[in-house]
């Protein structure tokens, strides 16, 4: 019971952190505000680097393109995540950012960002939080992929979208999955067709349930079941 009570305070901190950001944002500087609709892009790869993005509303992926010119999903961002940090070294975006439904996007311009930060040191404190999340969230997004098998990808993922909506004080049971189970293969590294068989797995042990016919409706009765079925995935490969 502790650790849950504990894993609340933590969820109410973050989200917290993430208003107060906004609204720190909207009192030091100029700030864009633009309703986006799934498709539309933010930016595009290649196009010079000056302005930030902070995710108001609503979900936004990264995509690059591969070798052989198909999309390849690179980030998912939701809520409080900061687009575009990658620009501040290279001096151009490298990566489409794209909204994946219906939200609102915050931009900044980075220099006007520097000198609030200069004046507001709370504002530096956010970017660097920023980077810290951005950091440590694509070293474990590569380890799951080069540690966990095909199903425990796919569980490892959903608890990690049900974990990012925990944190953002939203509904943990039911998810809508804005992606199809191409592009979730894709950002996991499989094929669609062994993301489907993981859906229908986790889907027989009743850890998901589906709720409308495209399967992009998912409840999961216990979010902690999801992590109970990595760790028994990556023993019973361990041991074998």
């Amino acid at each position: 019971m502790a650790e849950v009570q504990l894993n609340a305070t933590q969820d109410d901190t973050f989200a917290q952190r993430i208003a107060q950001t906004l609204q720190l944002l909207k009192t030091s500087l100029p700030v864009q505000r633009k309703l986006v609709h799934a498709g539309d892009k933010i930016y595009r790869v290649g196009q010079a680097f000056g302005v930030l993005h902070v995710v108001s509303t609503g979900m936004v992926k990264t995509v690059n393109l591969s070798a052989d010119g198909r999309e390849q999903v690179v980030g998912l961002h939701f809520k409080g995540d900061w687009l575009g940090l990658e620009g501040i070294a290279t001096g151009h975006y490298t990566c489409d950012a794209v909204a994946m439904d219906t939200g609102e996007v915050w931009s900044v311009h980075y220099d006007a960002l520097v000198m609030a930060a200069m004046r507001e040191p709370r504002l530096l404190r956010a970017l660097h939080d920023a980077m810290s999340r951005q950091l440590a969230r694509d070293h474990d997004s590569l380890q799951s992929l080069c540690a966990l098998p095909t199903d425990a990808r796919v569980a490892s993922f959903l608890h990690y979208w049900a974990d990012a909506m925990a944190k953002r004080g939203l509904r943990t049971d039911q998810i809508s999955l804005h992606m199809t189970r191409a592009e979730i293969g894709n950002y996991l590294g499989m094929t669609l067709e062994s993301v489907s068989r993981g859906l229908s797995r986790l889907a027989r042990s009743d850890i998901i349930r589906f709720l409308e016919k495209g399967r992009r409706e998912i409840q999961i009765p216990q979010v902690e079941a999801l992590d109970s079925f990595v760790r028994r995935s990556i023993a019973s490969t361990t041991t074998a």
